[in-house]
């Protein structure tokens, strides 16, 4: 199970909650007629058995448990943080999906943007995006670049772009 571990935002921090993804798929077959109500409880359960939750952030995790079902069914939209931005570097962790991990992370920190940042390993995931070559890299759910390490310059432009958009601010 430890290879199941999904990314959810609980306010404004993003945690890894492990067996997430199973839970959600069992979830899934049977959650017809179910509200949302029960859904949060038994996604809660699932999480709590193998994950620590503070008790003061039972709620948080319940809301976001379900949120995240919720995206995982196609009900909703994933979003990006507020006020942030959601990247995902897609590949198996070669030096090239690692180093373009780095690039991101030091570009980031340098413009001083709030962000999501994750590497999406487990190629099932992966195949979800249809992408044909690794690395890859995803920008608030829009892929960017396939099979290629951009240079860092090219990832600066991609978020100065966002930022012109309003899609996330920096300094947050």
């Amino acid at each position: 199970m430890s290879g199941d571990i999904v990314q959810v935002a609980i306010g404004e921090r993003s945690v890894g909650i492990v067996g997430l993804g199973k839970a959600m798929e069992g979830l899934a077959k049977s959650s017809s007629g179910k509200t949302d109500a029960e859904c949060r409880e038994i996604l809660f359960r699932e999480i709590a058995a193998h994950n620590y939750i503070p008790q003061k952030m039972a709620e948080e995790y319940k809301d976001a448990l379900l949120r995240a079902f919720r995206v995982f069914t196609g009900e909703l939209k994933d979003e990006a943080p507020r006020g942030g931005v959601r990247i995902q570097v897609l590949g198996p962790g070669c030096s090239n999906c690692d180093r373009l991990e780095k690039d991101v992370r030091e570009v980031l920190a340098e413009m001083n943007i709030a962000g999501d940042l994750s590497h999406v390993t487990d190629a099932a995931e992966i195949a979800k995006f249809g992408v044909l070559g690794v690395p890859a890299l995803v920008i608030n759910g829009r892929i960017v670049c396939v099979g290629t390490v951009p240079d860092r310059n090219r990832i600066r432009q991609w978020l100065l772009d966002l930022l012109a958009s309003g899609e996330c601010k920096a300094g947050a």
